[in-house]
């Protein structure tokens, strides 16, 4: 059974469309900037559906896809780049799993404070 994620944004490069989702809109301007930045830049690359997301737990995960007939899509590129976007945005991606578990999960705060 698959586990229901939670979209914070994706871009789409068959429709030039970015999303994000307005459930998050306490995160820092500077910091959804950013992820618009990445998001869309991923799609460039590469093409297809590129999303980031929460899992249940507030791990994210980073998500793409193509349409079955892309042919210009690379799954062996895609998945080089998503490794290295998660390797270079690791502080990133730690720091929206803790705001994800404070604000929406409400997990004491006290436990990430070091």
């Amino acid at each position: 059974m698959e586990s229901e994620k939670l979209v914070l944004c994706a871009a789409n490069a068959y429709e030039q469309k970015y999303y994000f989702n307005e459930q998050f809109h306490g995160i820092p301007q500077s910091i959804q900037e950013e992820l618009r930045i990445l998001c869309v830049l991923f799609t460039q690359e590469v093409g297809g559906v590129f999303a980031i997301a929460f899992e249940e737990d507030g791990s994210i995960v980073l998500e793409t896809n193509a349409d079955d007939d892309d042919i210009t899509y690379d799954e062996v590129s895609s998945g080089l780049l998503v490794s290295e976007i998660r390797r270079r945005r690791q502080e990133l991606f730690e720091s929206l799993e803790i705001y994800y578990k404070v604000f929406v999960l409400k997990e004491d705060v006290s436990a990430y404070l070091s």
